[in-house]
């Protein structure tokens, strides 16, 4: 009897170990606990960010607030969740030359604080830095005081491979013990050295359910705005058609010139004496590979690689716009809705588009557009 008893004793005591292990461990991730696949059905994951008329979040909406559609058609949302879960997070940092001096600067202060001060103690980061080629700078951890050391001592040198560090970042992201995962790249040029591909890059990513956001550094931008606001509307000629030479000089607005209109002058043929050289254009893999010169950061790409994934691309007009653009990434990460519904048709291999609404209509709502049914 006392065998028994004892025996009893260590079942107990070992029923409530794992189950402390396994409330302890849901704490630490509650999306794994809500978000539990069951043999045989595949749960389809969306992380929806909704904001109003302001830009602002907003927070409160219950899952009776959503409606998803896949491929225009309703389905049931089968689990829900507003609460902040744990986040496994790439950081992606452009090292190229182009980032030398006070764009690198900032970049490593804004990480630290994104690093430091913004993240939760469960998240986990691993570190990419890419110049002409990418480099892993730190596997995946939750000590990011580590992360932030092996930032310091990094260089800016090369070309631009954003397109490979994304490329190789993807499967270790996948790899991160959470269910949520995001990429961020910060970058100041547009890709000049990469062997891959953007559309092999979006595919693959179509694949995943990884949040992507990206924050473009183009001092251009800033040069533009100010001479847009003081010349106003004039000011579009000097943009127009960027790269032909816009004829001088010219009166300021509000002024007349005294001499009257002035006639533009005859064009002069090419071969001529008087005409300008023709110099044969050059292609960015040339520029970047012979003289390691970045181009401004090609925006449209960017948003093609982050919004599919219901991230977001944000343009900064200098280097001190890095830490509220980051800041402004880590609130969203806190603030989102998770969305999941059972798929319950074939894997086809096709791409089915994927469409949250919320009740609302004076509010936006970003989401990932899609996904493939991979076999």
């Amino acid at each position: 009897m006392t065998t028994l008893r004892s025996f009893g004793l260590v079942l107990l005591a070992a029923a409530v170990f794992v189950r402390g292990s396994h409330d302890t461990h849901a704490q630490q991730d509650p999306s794994r606990e809500q978000f539990r696949f069951r043999t045989g059905v595949e749960l389809i994951n969306v992380t929806a960010t909704v904001v109003d008329a302001n830009g602002r979040f907003v927070q409160g909406l219950t899952k009776e607030d959503f409606t998803v559609f896949q491929d225009d058609e309703v389905q049931v949302i089968s689990h829900f969740t507003s609460e902040r879960v744990p986040v496994s997070l790439g950081i992606l940092l452009d090292t190229s030359a182009s980032m030398d001096g006070e764009k690198m600067a900032a970049a490593k202060a804004a990480l630290n604080r994104f690093l430091l001060q913004l993240l939760h103690d469960e998240d986990e980061v691993f570190v990419y830095t890419f110049d002409s080629s990418p480099e892993l700078l730190h596997e995946w951890t939750s000590d990011r005081v580590r992360v932030s050391r092996a930032l310091e001592a990094i260089e800016a040198r090369g070309g631009t491979a954003m397109y490979d560090a994304l490329a190789e970042a993807v499967p270790l992201a996948l790899a991160g013990r959470h269910r949520k995962k995001a990429l961020v790249v910060i970058s100041d040029g547009n890709d000049t050295s990469s062997r891959t591909a953007i559309d092999v890059l979006k595919a693959q990513l179509r694949e995943t359910e990884i949040l992507v956001y990206a924050i473009g550094i183009d001092t251009q931008v800033e040069t533009e705005e100010s001479i847009r606001r003081s010349w106003g509307g004039f000011a579009g000629l000097l943009f127009q058609g960027r790269g032909r030479p816009i004829p001088f000089p010219f009166p300021r607005p509000g002024t007349r010139n005294p001499r009257g209109p002035r006639r533009p002058p005859l064009p002069v043929p090419p071969g001529t004496p008087g005409h300008p050289p023709i110099v044969p254009p050059r292609t960015p893999t040339s520029r970047s590979r012979s003289s390691g010169t970045d181009e401004r950061v090609n925006v449209a790409a960017l948003r093609e690689i982050t919004d599919t994934s219901g991230g977001r691309t944000e343009v900064v007009r200098s280097a001190r716009d890095l830490a509220p653009a980051t800041a402004g990434i880590a609130d969203e990460l806190s603030r989102q809705y998770y969305l999941g519904y059972v798929f319950k048709g074939e894997k086809d291999g096709k791409w089915h588009a994927i469409r949250v609404q919320v009740r609302d209509g004076r509010y936006l709502v970003r989401s990932r557009r899609g996904f493939v049914a991979s076999p």
